[in-house]
């Protein structure tokens, strides 16, 4: 999840589009359509507790261009519509806010770091499974940038480079990011579009997590042995040579791991726990689960010995970082509500579908994953694209028989992977701003590992399709 636009100018003169300008051009496009697409409609049914696209009822109606008052009403429409999603993101947010504020998390991380310096096949392996649980369960993005420099001085002291310390805090991010089983931001958001069970499936997202970490742990350890043992085949060794990728211990300040650190820690990991027991045995959704987070936030601040006033400082502080994200669900949103005013949503799932028809549903769901990559790169916020995919690809499962399970994964996986690698990641470049690492060099280091990523996604929705994951 993007919670802030803190990206870097490829170039001297050019700036990339901001991702809310991307969006809303892509609004006036859908407008400028509902002129030229025929309008039409597919009927749909109540099957259990959701609503599914009858195969084969696609008609055609009176056409419903939208105005351009109606293109302008999209964007407060959006937000209203997205509302639920929205305030689940910003609670969420000023929880994690909270839970930050007392250093609790920053302690417990520096606490790990320092006990594996010095046991280099211990380092890679403890440091990335780490930042790997925070990813999976609360997203963890730009807040890895933070300890990045802890991780280059660890890295470095032990022989390797900057690149290899850099590596293990946001790869293993990455990789719990990827596997997503119970991230809010992503799958969370992504399923309840799609009408499942939150963070269902989670038993198949492991072993495709466990699979993610250990292709990446192996791989970061591969490069970090070539560095120690020969320190001029870094990617950065000029980098290094002219102190531009340096730091010192001074970096270390973090207060150090206490009791009531642990007991903060205590109370996320069982407030996580309630979760997903409430979300299975009572069908919790959004509402409790924002409420919950809400409590374990409040909790969190008041064992960490805060002030009232400074918790809702937290809070506050907290939702200010997930800004970007949560109201950019509204403009994603704002899309939907110009192709169903124009009447054309269906039209397009109706065009889409018939292109599909004749390929075998793992086909369907390899070409799920190759769209959600590609509008990765122009909409790299997470929650952003689960909106603006998601009830467009959620009818297109339906009638290629495939699973709306599977169109989560390959929306995740298409979102989570080549966040490591495009230079529209918010976080990347933050990371790379931090680290000191020239993007191109990061490039030539992260492209492989990426690559192994998304062939392991691919084979993951094989695997789903034909097991019919649900």
């Amino acid at each position: 999840m993007n919670k802030g636009d803190t990206r870097k100018e490829p170039a001297p003169g050019f700036r990339f589009p901001h991702t809310y300008a991307i969006l809303f051009a892509v609004v006036i496009i859908a407008a400028a359509l509902s002129y030229v697409i025929p309008a039409g409609e597919f009927e749909r049914v109540e099957v259990g507790d959701r609503t599914e696209v009858v195969p084969g009822s696609y008609t055609n109606v009176e056409q419903s261009p939208v105005s351009f008052f109606e293109l302008f009403k999209a964007i407060p429409t959006g937000l209203i519509d997205g509302a639920s999603i929205i305030f689940y993101i910003f609670l969420v947010g000023g929880a994690f806010g909270i839970i930050r504020a007392t250093g609790a998390i920053e302690a417990a991380i520096q606490k790990v770091m320092v006990a594996v310096k010095g046991r280099e096949k211990l380092m890679i392996p403890v440091i990335m499974l780490v930042f790997s649980i925070l990813g999976f369960t609360t997203g963890m993005s730009e807040e890895a940038i933070i300890f990045v420099p802890i991780g280059i001085v660890l890295a470095t002291a032990l022989g390797y480079d900057a690149i290899v310390g850099t590596a293990m805090v946001t790869l293993g991010a990455a990789a719990g990011f990827i596997g997503g089983m119970l991230n809010p931001f992503t799958v969370g958001i992504a399923q309840q579009i799609a009408e499942l069970t939150i963070f269902s499936g989670w038993g198949f997202r492991t072993i495709v997590y466990l699979a993610v970490l250990g292709t990446g742990i192996l791989y970061v350890m591969h490069y970090a042995k070539k560095v120690q043992k020969n320190p001029e085949s870094s990617l950065v060794y000029e980098e290094s040579k002219k102190g531009m990728v340096n730091f010192t211990d001074d970096v270390m300040d973090f207060e150090a791991l206490r009791k009531r650190h642990i007991m903060i820690l205590a109370t996320f990991v069982l407030g996580i726990i309630i979760n997903v027991y409430g979300i299975f045995q009572y069908g919790w959704f959004l509402t409790e689960l924002s409420a919950n987070f809400f409590l374990i936030g409040l909790i969190a601040g008041l064992v960490g010995g805060m002030r009232i006033n400074d918790i809702f400082d937290a809070f506050i502080d907290g939702m200010k970082l997930v800004v970007y994200g949560a109201i950019i669900v509204g403009f994603a949103r704002a899309i939907v509500v110009v192709l169903e005013s124009g009447v054309i949503i269906d039209s397009v799932i109706h065009g889409m579908s018939s292109i599909l028809d004749f390929l075998p549903p793992s086909i369907t769901a390899l070409g799920m994953l190759v769209i959600q990559v590609i509008i990765n790169f122009f909409i790299p916020s997470g929650s952003g694209q689960a909106m603006t995919t998601m009830p467009i690809m959620t009818p297109i499962a339906d009638l290629q028989n495939v699973s709306r399970q599977v169109a989560v994964l390959a929306y995740q996986y298409g979102d989570g992977i080549t966040n490591t690698i495009i230079p529209t990641s918010a976080s990347l470049m933050g990371v790379l701003a931090v680290s000191g690492i020239p993007y191109i060099k990061w490039v030539r280091f992260v492209w492989k590992v990426t690559v192994l990523w998304l062939v392991i996604a691919a084979a993951a929705l094989v695997v789903a399709t034909i097991l019919g994951i649900s």
